[in-house]
């Protein structure tokens, strides 16, 4: 409960978050590209939360290096640049804005089908090459085509009713159960959704198991003149596997925003054979990157931060156990992360009593093997009574958060 937080915010994240942070009492400070792993390290000293986006990698040296991070904010969807077990384990909670870009995602999408459709990468290349090609061969309406939609989570599913809107027909493809949206249709196999879209876009999510998912077998199985898109990661798609198809003339074309090795910082020299291509759509991983979409992560993110440093609320954590926290009443709070294991709450709250320490109000959740137990008590705990909370069995991170009782006085 001593001095206020220091955040550092890196690779550009909106604005807005630095000042809702600094408004709450934050010291901040922000840099403009992504980190190293030994960067990281040093510009972390004293520093209690960590705002970043996809190119800053949160390994477990950097969180050996640091003990002392409280959380890690992810200003995007993806959070597999965290070691996020790890983290957990060393009582770091992380948080990321999993809604907030994503009708940014959809609409470059559709943008990115459209325009491919209509072949206007390559007419637009023509132009610039002074050849002047006014021609409908190879153009086409999306109306009436098929859309493939690979994974249909928070951005396949809304793809999928703008899609519909537009006046194509869509099916997609999940490994888990999803209710169907409007007249969308579950395919039963990937191949199967494959060999009848007219274009297919990828939406999965970065675990580990996803590299290579989509290669040579899966561009195979494309329908003839079909479109690509990935707009999710970029260790899904095999590039090579891509552009040999686009040379064989099997695909039509091909829209491309993510790529497996990326520049950390904006303006960095970048080079892919696909830009010698004629009908594709390169984008520098901007899907998400509209500024109605990054003023709404830097809102979203930075309350989920203040929440958790304030009041303990692991709302919306992807990593550690959920507890959904209004504002202490009482003198004090208590947030006590430990490892998932039987008696821990009976044995705090025997603690607590040995101590004349009244409790007012408790929650208690458990996620594999972590527990979060927050405790809101009448008095203030002392430094012995700390000491005893951090020193029992299986404690990995201990907060006291001042109540507004005891701001009163």
């Amino acid at each position: 409960m001593g001095d206020m937080p220091t955040a550092l915010l890196l690779e550009n994240i909106h604005p807005f978050a630095a000042q809702s942070l600094r408004e709450h009492g934050f010291d901040v400070r922000t840099l403009p590209g992504a980190l190293s792993e030994d960067e990281l390290i040093d510009a972390l000293d004293g520093v209690d939360l960590l705002g970043i986006r996809s190119k800053t990698a949160v390994t477990r040296k950097v969180i050996d290096a640091r003990p002392d991070l409280v959380a890690v904010g992810c200003f995007c969807i993806g959070t597999n640049q965290v070691d996020l077990e790890y983290a957990g384990d060393h009582g770091i909670a992380v948080f990321n804005a999993p809604y907030s870009n994503t009708r940014s995602v959809v609409e470059l999408v559709i943008s990115d089908v459209i325009g491919l459709m209509r072949r206007i990468p390559a007419h637009t290349a023509h132009m610039r090459d002074g050849v002047w090609d006014k021609s409908a061969a190879g153009s086409h309406e999306v109306r009436g085509k098929t859309l493939g939609i690979v994974g249909y989570g928070n951005i396949g599913s809304q793809l999928s009713v703008v899609a519909e809107a537009l006046g194509m027909r869509v099916v997609f493809y999940d490994i888990e159960e999803k209710l169907a949206l409007g007249n969308a249709h579950r395919m039963c196999s990937l191949k199967e959704m494959l060999a009848i879209s007219d274009a297919v876009t990828i939406h999965v999510d970065g675990r580990p198991e996803n590299t290579g998912f989509f290669g040579e077998d899966q561009f195979e199985a494309m329908k003839d003149h079909a479109i690509f898109i990935n707009l999710s990661r970029g260790f899904v798609a095999d590039l090579d596997a891509l552009q040999r198809h686009l040379d064989s003339g099997h695909l039509s074309g091909a829209a491309v925003d993510v790529y497996p090795t990326e520049p950390k910082k904006s303006g960095n020299h970048f080079d892919t054979s696909l830009a010698r291509e004629d009908n594709v759509i390169l984008t520098p991983h901007i899907g998400g990157s509209t500024l109605e979409a990054q003023e709404s992560i830097g809102h979203f993110v930075s309350q989920r931060l203040e929440d958790y440093w304030f009041r303990g609320s692991t709302m919306l954590s992807v990593n550690l156990p959920q507890i959904t926290l209004g504002p202490c009443l009482s003198a004090a709070r208590i947030a006590h992360l430990h490892a998932n294991m039987p008696g821990v709450l009976a044995g705090l709250n025997h603690m607590l009593g040995s101590r004349d320490i009244n409790v007012t109000a408790q929650s208690l959740a458990t996620q594999d093997e972590l527990g979060y137990v927050v405790t809101d008590v009448a008095q203030v705990p002392d430094e012995t009574s700390m000491q005893q909370l951090c020193a029992f069995k299986g404690a990995i991170r201990v907060r006291t958060l001042q109540g507004s009782a005891s701001r009163k006085k």
